[in-house]
């Protein structure tokens, strides 16, 4: 109970409301956990919400729902914004779906978790009203203010020494003063700064707070010390202090969830809302990743490969690699790339094709697609950081200009790209036994054995593809069991009995494949550096 006492009064800081039902939370924290309990996971994303109800005795998903939306049009090229009323909006539709579905079981919900896209900035005024729509991890307008950032603090490797990573245009840190030096008076009008998962944990609770592991994603954090670095925050401007939410453990719950809410769902007052994550973070939880030895890839809208280590990874040379903390107390170094399911579903729509007859079209080719290169940065991109790039095809001849060799070229320029990363993670000391694929683009057979083949090692889907929001509903379930606050141990309990490989889809690299991929990623990356060299790219 003391750990429980410990997050509870900081989480009603000043809320009566909440604080009155101390003595109940007290009753349940102390029960012996045998009644059947289910757990929401909220995975908040760039495309769509989702929710599901975890059983967390028989590990099912008792119910699910989804609801889809899109970016904001009208804006200039490389802005990418979504406003914040859109993520509660569909948080609520989706939760009472299923909620919906689980009928009375509904009162055996104990908590919730939330996985949310990770780097947009969230800006509230005095009120907690939204100044603006959120820019996104994926908008690229910042370019100008990472370069100025990085000018004054002696470059790039500079600011790596001093908080970890790099100052990227995905990062929320140049999203800040990129709000400061263009829109002055929604500056002026920000009280609170926030990113998109926590904005879903205020909006369950009322408080606001930010764990270390989506903080580390804001480029305003030391890594090594999980601690606001102060100088990095003095140069955006001195009243960003004020601004940013308390920080703590991951481990931590958020808070119980608001009265108001539990009333209208029609839940009891015993429910928390654990700290959630990054959807990275989430990711790594949900895929089984909480331990050394695993590498995760997600073939999603973009493309990411995290794993889990004791200690900071951090890559003072090149600063490629995201040196971030997880949502367990631990740390996460991550590639991410921008273009993966974008870039292999706008190849879709050139032929009106349905997913089945992409998967043929691409297994009729044999790797390398016959010399046909796809380098595939139509949203600019992060690794290599192209922020203005373009998508370039090259090596088309009389025998590979077919929608086939297309459709191979562009689904092998993201999987290189992500090997690229594997390549830079081998580099400083990462080295997996297993990847284990999530996203839309694991469904694919032939892109399971790709990516086999590209990286090196076995490629194995999950036997659920919820990673994000199963994640999120697994460190809700620790956090419920832990008291309010969970333990490394605990939790790698939870994956390891629930989080399951489904070995059907397992796939081996071939050694032709392997040196064959290991040769194209090579020449990949010099005509990347030549183009960009030349401004061309």
């Amino acid at each position: 109970m003391e750990m429980a006492g410990s997050w509870l009064s900081v989480a009603v800081q000043g809320k009566s409301d909440l604080q009155n039902s101390a003595g109940t939370w007290r009753t349940w924290l102390n029960n012996d956990f045998l009644h059947a309990m289910i757990y929401l996971g909220i995975d908040s994303g760039t495309q769509s919400t989702k929710t599901i109800a975890l059983d967390l005795e028989t590990g099912a998903i008792l119910a699910q729902a989804q609801e889809g939306y899109d970016l904001l049009e009208g804006l200039p090229s490389g802005h990418l914004e979504q406003h914040p009323d859109t993520w509660t909006e569909a948080t609520g539709k989706t939760v009472a779906g299923v909620l919906g579905q689980l009928g009375d079981r509904r009162q055996e919900v104990r908590g919730i978790g939330v996985s949310g896209q990770q780097h947009g900035l969230v800006v509230l005024d005095a009120a907690d009203r939204p100044v603006r729509a959120a820019k996104l991890w994926c908008d690229t307008s910042t370019a100008a203010q990472c370069d100025a950032m990085a000018a004054h603090f002696g470059g790039q490797k500079a600011i790596i020494a001093k908080a970890g990573n790099a100052m990227l245009p995905g990062f929320t840190a140049p999203k800040i003063l990129w709000l400061k030096e263009n829109e002055p008076d929604h500056f002026a009008a920000t009280k609170s700064v926030l990113l998109p998962h926590d904005y879903l944990n205020f909006w369950l609770t009322g408080i606001k707070r930010m764990e270390y592991g989506d903080a580390s994603g804001t480029a305003l954090l030391d890594v090594r010390k999980r601690a606001w670095h102060d100088e990095i925050i003095d140069h955006i401007d001195p009243r960003l202090h004020e601004m940013l939410p308390p920080l703590g453990s991951s481990a931590e719950a958020h808070g119980p969830l608001k009265p108001e809410l539990a009333r209208e769902w029609g839940l009891t007052d015993e429910v928390i809302v654990s700290a959630g994550g990054g959807d990275n973070m989430m990711g790594a939880i949900g895929t089984g990743n909480v331990r050394a030895g695993v590498i995760t890839a997600s073939l999603g809208t973009s493309g990411t490969l995290y794993g889990s280590a004791e200690a900071p990874v951090i890559d003072e040379e090149e600063g490629e690699i995201a040196a971030f903390c997880d949502s367990t107390d631990q740390w996460m170094p991550l590639v991410c790339t921008m273009n993966v399911t974008v870039l292999t579903e706008k190849t879709r729509g050139l032929f009106s094709w349905e997913l089945p007859e992409l998967e043929k079209q691409v297994s009729s080719v044999g790797p390398g697609a016959g010399g046909l290169m796809f380098l595939p940065y139509l949203h600019g991109e992060r690794t290599p950081n192209l922020p203005n790039g373009k998508a370039v095809l090259y090596g088309l001849d009389n025998a590979n200009m077919t929608p086939a060799h297309l459709a191979r070229a562009a689904m092998e320029g993201v999987t290189l790209g992500l090997g690229y990363g594997m390549k830079r993670f081998a580099e400083l000391g990462v080295s997996p036994k297993e990847i284990r694929l999530t996203g839309g683009g694991s469904q694919s057979a032939a892109w399971r054995q790709m990516v086999a083949d590209a990286f090196g090692a076995a490629s194995v889907c999950l036997q659920t593809a919820e990673g994000a929001s199963l994640g999120a509903a697994l460190q809700a379930a620790a956090c419920h069991q832990g008291g309010g606050r969970f333990d490394r141990d605990g939790l790698e309990n939870l994956t390891s009995r629930l989080v399951q490989v489904d070995e059907d889809s397992r796939c081996e690299p071939n050694g032709e494949a392997v040196a064959l991929y290991a040769d194209q990623m090579e020449r990949q990356l010099k005509l990347t550096r030549e183009l960009n060299a030349n401004g061309w790219l």
